[in-house]
């Protein structure tokens, strides 16, 4: 690695003739311009043409959408830089003069950010290669929100198409003033599981509920009861959230359906307490069923989910150190273990270190009007990730392409 002081110098050297207005347009061009998960086509077709003409050889459609650059300057490491690009199904609601066209489809979760550091740190780099050694390998990922994207350019061959990483870097936008860069060794993001339930019920007429068995009641216990699983079932120390995201049942006023369908959300820090909610809502649906006289058994899906991202401990530090000879002592904090999950750990073959941080973007006004004395309770009340509302502040691409490129610098240069 190279030494912090140093690495930071050449990082704000590179960084120094970045066009801060141009950025914001590719930027607000890309919020403008949502797409889906595995629909991320005008993204993908972007960050692709961008990289060509910084001299990467691209290979798009890698895992659906997804796009890889690769720029070979010499011997040394090779370095993986990771950017998901897509959006979700949220009305937005920012009031944004730059806001969604697309209706109901938002970047609610900052990729939009990801794709505009991603793209400007790789033509950073480009720009001065003259100043590093090594392989940087630049990875526009699809679909990290369905939790998809990350196996599908694993099964489509990232390992083998592309040179082996001897590291991976990634970041994500997250609410907090504008200027922090939280680090966090180790466990840093939970595992994520979603179930699918289907509620088997007796359909009928709404006027004679006692012919029929309905599954709309079956299914609102369930909800009720899964409720009790964290409170009662998960021991105060431990961590777990379970949350019901859908529930789907009926066609109209005066009909009681044939089933009714929930969808759950898991998240979990421990293999054990995995392990017994997921038991635990398998019996709640089984029990509630038969209570209600269901004619068949529920169906009860575990989709495949991603496991914890844990950052390897000794590149964290050092990535952490390289960030505060970069922006200042006072601007990297260890945050702990969120709730939030990702994808991120699925794509480097087993055994390489990868390290992933966070970008604070709320906008300075926003943060100052948001209720509360401390960091903590400002932090739960201003928009954030999934939030219609959720607006960054563009003062903060700059600085989430020199953590971009200082963290690469670390190993090439």
């Amino acid at each position: 690695m190279g030494e912090p002081a140093s690495v930071a110098r050449l990082a704000w050297d590179i960084t120094s003739g970045i066009e801060a207005g141009e950025l914001a347009d590719f930027y607000r061009d890309l919020h403008r311009h949502p797409e889906l998960s595995f629909e991320e086509h005008r993204t993908a077709a972007k960050l692709a043409g961008r990289l060509r003409a910084a001299g990467y050889g691209v290979t798009e459609g890698v895992g659906g959408t997804g796009v890889v650059g690769v720029l070979v300057q010499g011997d040394g490491p090779v370095v993986w830089l990771r950017g998901d690009m897509d959006a979700l199904p949220v009305r937005e609601a920012s009031g944004l003069p730059y806001a969604s066209t697309v209706d109901g489809v938002m970047h609610a979760c900052g990729h939009d950010l990801h794709v505009t550091w991603l793209m400007a740190a790789a033509e950073a780099l480009a720009a001065a290669r003259d100043s590093w050694s090594g392989t940087l390998v630049v990875i526009g990922q699809p679909a990290e929100e369905n939790g998809g994207g990350a196996r599908a350019m694993v099964a489509d061959g990232l390992r083998e198409r592309f040179p082996r990483p001897d590291v991976l870097f990634g970041q994500h936008a997250a609410p907090g003033p504008v200027g922090f860069y939280p680090h966090t060794p180790g466990l840093t993001m939970s595992a994520v599981d979603d179930i699918d339930v289907v509620v088997h019920g007796v359909g009928g007429h709404g006027s004679r509920p006692e012919s029929t068995v309905d599954p709309v009641v079956t299914a609102a216990h369930i909800v009720t009861r899964l409720q009790t699983v964290v409170a009662r079932e998960v021991a105060a120390k431990d961590s777990a959230v379970l949350t019901v995201g859908q529930f789907h049942a009926g066609t109209q006023h005066n009909i009681i359906p044939a089933e009714a369908r929930l969808a759950l959300n898991l998240r979990t820090q421990d293999t054990g307490v995995r392990a017994r909610v997921l038991a635990a809502v398998e019996r709640i649906v089984r029990g509630e069923c038969d209570a209600a006289g269901c004619p068949v058994p529920p169906e009860i899906t575990v989709l495949p989910g991603h496991p914890n991202t844990v950052n390897d401990a000794a590149l964290d530090a050092e990535i952490a150190a390289v960030h505060r000879e970069v922006f200042g002592p006072g601007t990297v904090f260890d945050f702990g273990p969120v709730m939030g999950s990702e994808d991120i750990s699925l794509l480097p073959p087993p055994g390489v270190p990868y390290d992933y941080w966070y970008v604070t973007t709320t906008p300075p006004d926003v943060w100052a009007a948001a209720p509360g004395d401390g960091l903590m309770e400002k932090f739960a009340n201003v928009p954030g990730n999934h939030s219609p509302r959720f607006a960054p502040d563009p003062a903060a691409l700059v600085p989430g392409v020199r953590t971009l490129v200082s963290a690469a610098l670390s190993r090439l240069a």
